[in-house]
C-alpha cells in the first residue's frame, strides 16, 4: 500500500502545482480540468488511507486473492495498458498465477458500476485505455492510478507500450533470485517479438539486460512521438470528459458534450 500512497502523493503535488500554474496564467479551461484530476486522486488517497485494513490479513493469511487484486498486482509490474492475455500469462510469471482470461471480460464493465454507485469509493480501479474517440481502447486494461496520459492509445501507442511492458518484465526477471520458467519463457517471447531480439533463446538462459537494452532502444526511436499524441489526447478528455468518462471512456458522441470529438 505505501507505494501506491507515494505515488499518489506525488501525483497530488504535480497537480497542485500544474493549478497553480494555470492560475498564474489565466487559462481557466486547464485550472478546471486540474483541479478535476486533483480531486480524483485526492478522493483516491483519501479512499487507500481509511479503506479497512483488518480484513487483509485474514485474506492473506487464507490465501485468497480476489481477481480485481490478481489484475492489479499484473498491471503493476507492466506499467502500462495491456491485453488480458498477457496480464494472465505476468500473473503467472510472478504471483502463481490463479488467472484465467474468461474472468477479465466483464471486469471494466463491473468496475464502472462500482464507479458510479460510489465514486471514488476504492483506493483504485480497473478501468479503460482512451483511444483517440475517447473510447474505451477494445481489449486493454488499465489502472485509474497511472496519468490519463498514460492511459491514451495513439497510432505509436501499442508499440510504446509493448516495449515499456517487456522492459518492465525483463527489470521483475533480472530481480528475481529465481525467477521462473513461466518468467524465462513471457520474457523471451517478447524479446523475440523486438528487433534484434530474433534469436533470443527460449530456455534458461534469456538476458533479461539485454532484452531491456533492445526495447529501449526500439522505444527512443518512438517514445518522444507517441508522448506528444498522448499528451494532446489527454488534454481532450481532461477538457471533454466527466471523471466516469475519464475512467471508463465515452460510450457515444453525446458524451463529449457540445464540442464534439475530432479524429
Amino acid at each position: 500500500m505505501s507505494d501506491r500512497l507515494d505515488a499518489l502523493e506525488s501525483r497530488i503535488a504535480e497537480l497542485r502545482a500544474g493549478v497553480r500554474r494555470a492560475v498564474r496564467a489565466r487559462d481557466g479551461a486547464a485550472a478546471r480540468s486540474l483541479r478535476a484530476d486533483l480531486r480524483a486522486a485526492e478522493h483516491a488517497w483519501d479512499s487507500l488511507v481509511t479503506a479497512p485494513s483488518e480484513d487483509r490479513p485474514r485474506r492473506r493469511a487464507a490465501g485468497v486473492v480476489t481477481v480485481r487484486e490478481r489484475v492489479h498486482q499484473a498491471l503493476d509490474v507492466l506499467g502500462a495498458p495491456a491485453q488480458p492475455r498477457l496480464v494472465v500469462a505476468v500473473s503467472e510469471a510472478f504471483f502463481a498465477g490463479g488467472l484465467r482470461s474468461a474472468q477479465l471480460t466483464s471486469i471494466r464493465r463491473d468496475e464502472e458500476r462500482s464507479f458510479r454507485a460510489a465514486p471514488y469509493g476504492r483506493p483504485y480501479y480497473l478501468c479503460a485505455a482512451l483511444t483517440d474517440r475517447l473510447s474505451p481502447a477494445r481489449g486493454l486494461l488499465a489502472q485509474s492510478g497511472w496519468p490519463l496520459e498514460r492511459r491514451m492509445v495513439g497510432p505509436l501507442s501499442p508499440r510504446v507500450d509493448f516495449l515499456t511492458c517487456a522492459r518492465a518484465v525483463a527489470a521483475r526477471v533480472a530481480g528475481a533470485a529465481e525467477p521462473s520458467q513461466e518468467a524465462l519463457r513471457l520474457l523471451a517471447r517478447m524479446g523475440r517479438n523486438i528487433p534484434g531480439g530474433e534469436l533470443v533463446e527460449l530456455g534458461r538462459d534469456v538476458d533479461p539486460a539485454r532484452v531491456a537494452e533492445l526495447a529501449a532502444a526500439e522505444l527512443a526511436v518512438h517514445a518522444e512521438r507517441d508522448t506528444l499524441h498522448r499528451a494532446e489526447l489527454a488534454r481532450r478528455a481532461r477538457e471533454q470528459l466527466d471523471d466516469p468518462a475519464r475512467l471508463f471512456g465515452a460510450t457515444n458522441l453525446s458524451t463529449v458534450g457540445k464540442k464534439g470529438i475530432t479524429a
